[in-house]
């Protein structure tokens, strides 16, 4: 029997929900990723780069926490850009949208933290001006630190995001950002080598600290279970956790998940429980995330048939060779370059080289795939012994997909509507119950009362206040709580 505690650790998989208490209670960090958050903390502007749950969110989080730990000469101050007017907008309405947010954040750290009064107008030179006063009047430097900045699919107000970013950057203000990757429009004004450095924050399987970090992961949430004999015994809990990490091409989120159902029961962790996890995450965790995508991706929606379609040729190969990654030809890598990227953003895939020669000729580009879909095309579909330690130990060849490769030329790829918005706006809040798609889902009750309110759509509910939700007839603080990570989780990236 899980206690309350346990239960809320698998609950949430998300860094962005969790209190700043419990961020620091189920977060832990290493060696190389100490490099990062440093450079975080550092002068000089820097761009996140990874895909959902690989640690972007916990990374700024941490070294905004560091730099008010440390109480020095830098001024750290988080600002989550989940806000929907900046979705619905963009040019000079963007802008002005953005800018708001911004100016409220600040007044709200000058105030609470250095009871300086933060004011300026809503206008991109006059906001610079006024941060460049506020530090030279408490004497610090100012890190910025933005969150979701800039996400696949919504590319509508990335030029002024960037040009924002750009302008705001200065000696006495340092601005970072966590993007996912496919982000192209940086605008005419900003230079992605020359104007900020861009990180790439993937974990990979043998770089230095990978099996402790996991390992360390899987204790923080599991600290009662994790030396139990009953669950761990020939595979200990750093195999499990190596291996586990390595399936999940080092997210974070895929694997904490996965851990959620290694404990879920009492059984003794084997090959053979291993076999049914992995194949309950393919069919219940990544399989169901492309859907989930599908309704908020936005311009990209029509591309998420064709996204099964090259998710399937990729793990049908790899599955009959048992191979753990692939390359594929430049010349097909550029044709399907969006798909690529979102099968990356969802964790199917994982950038491993840029650039690979290959057998018949020509260069490609190498990507590590997620085991879990691969057992799911292995002959017999059973993690054996001998599989497992053909993977840990990386034995296998790349399958190779060449330029004229006839699964991928039998792919027709539809037309992208440039106009197109988020679907899963319209969608009726019965969408926002619990599922695979929407794990952790509104309750039957809940929706009832929304719906006797008026809020029948996820935009509806999203529009709404906390104030006004806590009008509702027994919604309460932890209900209104529970709304907005539900609405968020359906309709952020």
């Amino acid at each position: 029997m899980y206690s309350f505690e346990e239960s809320y650790a698998d609950l949430i998989l998300a860094c962005e929900d969790f209190s700043q208490e419990d961020f620091e209670k189920y977060h832990c960090f290493y060696k190389y990723e100490d490099n990062i958050i440093a450079q975080l903390m550092a002068h000089g502007p820097v761009l996140l780069k990874g895909g959902r749950g690989a640690g972007k969110s916990a990374l700024l989080r941490e070294a905004d926490r560091r730099l008010k730990l440390q109480n020095s000469g830098v001024c750290g101050i988080y600002l989550s850009l989940r806000h929907l007017p900046l979705l619905r907008s963009q040019g000079k309405q963007y802008e002005n949208e953005f800018l708001r947010i911004l100016i409220d954040k600040i007044r709200a750290v000058a105030m609470n933290e250095y009871s300086y009064d933060f004011a300026c107008e809503v206008e991109v030179y006059a906001v610079h001006k006024a941060i460049t006063e506020f530090s030279e009047k408490i004497n610090k430097r100012i890190v910025l630190f933005f969150d979701d900045a800039a996400h696949i699919g919504r590319e509508a107000g990335l030029e002024e995001f960037f040009s924002i970013f750009r302008t705001l950057s200065s000696s006495h203000v340092s601005c970072k950002a966590a993007i996912y990757p496919g982000v192209t429009k940086f605008g005419a004004r900003f230079d992605v080598y020359n104007d900020a450095k861009v990180i790439d924050i993937s974990r990979r399987f043998g770089q230095s600290g990978f099996q402790e970090f996991f390992y360390e992961v899987m204790k923080l949430r599991y600290p009662n279970k994790i030396d139990d004999p009953k669950i761990f015994g020939s595979l200990s809990a750093r195999d499990v956790a190596n291996f586990l990490g390595m399936a999940v091409l080092g997210n974070v989120r895929s694997y904490i998940k996965g851990c959620s159902l290694i404990f879920e029961g009492e059984d003794k962790v084997t090959y053979s429980r291993l076999n049914g996890i992995f194949l309950e995450l393919a069919s219940n965790f990544y399989w169901p995330m492309l859907e989930e995508i599908r309704y908020k991706i936005g311009i990209y929606e029509p591309l998420m048939d064709c996204c099964t379609d090259v998710a399937e040729i990729i793990y049908k190969e790899c599955g009959e060779k048992k191979a753990t990654s692939f390359i594929i030809h430049r010349n097909l890598a550029n044709k399907f370059g969006k798909i690529l990227e979102i099968l990356e953003y969802a964790g199917f895939i994982s950038k491993r080289e840029a650039s690979r020669g290959m057998k018949q000729g020509g260069r490609g580009v190498r990507y590590a795939v997620n085991l879990c879909n691969t057992l799911e095309k292995v002959t017999g579909t059973r993690l054996t012994k001998s599989l497992y330690e053909a993977w840990i130990n990386v034995t296998v060849e790349d399958i190779q997909f060449a330029a004229n490769n006839i699964a991928f030329s039998e792919i027709c790829l539809p037309d992208i509507d440039v106009d197109n918005n988020l679907g899963i706006l319209d969608f009726d809040i019965e969408k926002l119950k619990k599922s695979n798609v929407f794990p952790y889902g509104l309750t039957e009750d809940k929706i009832t009362r929304l719906k006797a309110e008026g809020y029948c759509t996820v935009g509806q509910l999203a529009e709404c206040t906390e104030v006004d939700l806590r009008k509702i007839y027994r919604i309460g603080d932890r209900t209104v709580e529970r709304i907005k990570n539900v609405v968020d989780q359906a309709i952020w990236m």
